[in-house]
């Protein structure tokens, strides 16, 4: 859904009510898990955030609340949504002057391993009212060699005839994307890493 301004509580809400029961606008459900589907542009990009447990936990606080989202000219509407399977959200976007609200149910929730060896994450893929066709995941996995990393791997292709004319500008605000969220994940940990020793400290 394209409009020419910001869209109040009650047109969120409403969007989100109507795509609410409806079935994704994709077959290939769940293929971020590992599979790469043909037709589609396939992204996969990912950043280190640190080391050791307490990054780890930090890192995932900010996946649960979606803070990957808090980028200033992208948010998740209603942000305090449970991260859960069959979650729906919208991802509002305002970009040369246009708002955009896309509809994305949670697919599936990862919530694996220990220390040392860990992963938690989800992927949400898009409903019917989405100006793109696919799935996104977004994982923080805690390695062997106690590094940790936030990690975006997605398939997409376009679905709004807009976006199928103007397919290299809908690909720069992906790339955008990925490098905002993966930019604002770094500075998430950051900011409770400081507000816990501020705590401390106090």
């Amino acid at each position: 859904m394209f409009l020419l301004h910001k869209p109040s509580a009650e047109v969120v809400a409403q969007f989100i009510s109507s795509e609410q029961h409806l079935s994704f606008s994709y077959s290939q459900v769940g293929w971020t898990q590992g599979k790469s589907p043909s037709g589609f542009t396939v992204g996969h990009n990912r950043t280190r955030l640190g080391e050791g447990e307490d990054t780890y936990k930090r890192a995932v606080a900010a996946l649960r609340s979606w803070q990957q989202f808090d980028l200033g000219w992208v948010t998740i509407v209603p942000p305090g949504t449970p991260l859960e399977v069959g979650a729906v959200v919208a991802v509002q976007a305002k970009a040369f002057g246009f708002w955009s609200l896309n509809a994305c149910k949670v697919v599936y929730v990862i919530d694996e391993g220990e220390a040392n060896n860990a992963r938690f994450g989800f992927a949400y893929g898009t409903l019917p009212d989405h100006v793109e066709c696919g799935e996104e995941r977004f994982t923080v996995e805690w390695l062997e060699d106690d590094s940790v990393w936030f990690d975006i791997y997605a398939f997409s292709r376009p679905q709004h005839p807009l976006v199928k004319i103007g397919r290299s500008v809908a690909r720069m605000l992906q790339k955008r994307f990925v490098r905002d969220s993966l930019a604002v994940m770094r500075a998430a940990v950051d900011h409770l890493a400081a507000d816990e020793q501020s705590a401390r400290i106090s």
